[in-house]
């Protein structure tokens, strides 16, 4: 767990305002072999981009236990620290995730607070004392799990009106980082929406890219932690496969 432990604490040091951490998402080996071999000193993966290749749905629509694999598989086949997608935490008990991503050799996750199941999003007491025991049960087992809080808020799938979004967002970092997150993530808000979540809860801040009206050198001035790039790569990705199919097709005849 020694080697696990340092990788976890280099993740976590990497989250600095204004100089972020940017993370393009894997999907599998291949694609997790090339994020390191461009240079970037971690590998975080797409939940949307490993269930798309597996064939399931986004939202917690493949099974676990196929996701896991995924994951083991390329914190098995780097070196780098790995943080994963964990998506709600699969209906498990904070404790047995834990257990379950220090036992496949990961040193963070994100965990959001859409509720897959009934819809819309989890309650923030509800989230933040899932939270708080995934940072005991961290402790415990000796690995200091970076943990990345998703905010929903900002979702299009959210219940909430859209002047109420921002408000949402912020109470719910200021209960995430309180409860033990080592950073906040509110995908879909823009420059202005950031900027507030960063005065308000001083907490670090993971951005998504692309970004609704802004760059990265909009966020690093911002003063965001860290920089997501999401499924874009997988996608881009096909695109390329499809092109390459049309030109092939076309060559045949």
């Amino acid at each position: 767990m020694c080697d696990q432990a340092d990788k976890a604490e280099l993740l976590r040091s990497l989250h600095v305002p204004g100089t972020p951490l940017v993370l393009p998402n894997a999907w599998d080996v291949g694609s997790a072999r090339a994020v390191v071999g461009a240079g970037f000193p971690v590998v975080a993966t797409a939940s949307n981009a490993i269930a798309a290749a597996l064939g399931y749905d986004d939202g917690e629509g493949a099974p676990s236990e196929a996701m896991m694999f995924v994951a083991q598989r390329i914190a098995a086949s780097v070196e780098v620290p790995v943080t994963v997608d964990a998506e709600a935490g699969y209906g498990m008990a904070p404790e047995e995730l834990v257990e379950l991503l220090s036992g496949i050799g990961v040193v963070g996750c994100n965990v959001e607070d859409s509720d897959h199941a009934n819809g819309g999003l989890i309650g923030v007491d509800i989230h933040a004392a899932y939270i708080a025991r995934m940072r005991a049960a961290a402790d415990r087992v000796g690995v200091p799990l970076v943990i990345n809080a998703r905010i929903d808020s900002f979702f299009p799938t959210s219940p909430l009106a859209e002047d109420h979004k921002r408000a949402d967002a912020i109470s719910r970092a200021e209960a995430y980082w309180s409860a033990g997150a080592d950073c906040v993530f509110p995908p879909g808000a823009g420059p202005d929406d950031l900027r507030a979540v960063i005065a308000e809860v001083g907490a670090p801040v993971n951005a998504g890219l692309p970004l609704k009206g802004g760059s990265l050198d909009e966020l690093r001035a911002i003063g965001v932690a860290r920089v997501s790039v999401g499924p874009q790569l997988y996608r881009s990705a096909l695109d390329h496969l499809h092109t390459d199919l049309q030109s092939l097709f076309e060559a045949r005849k």
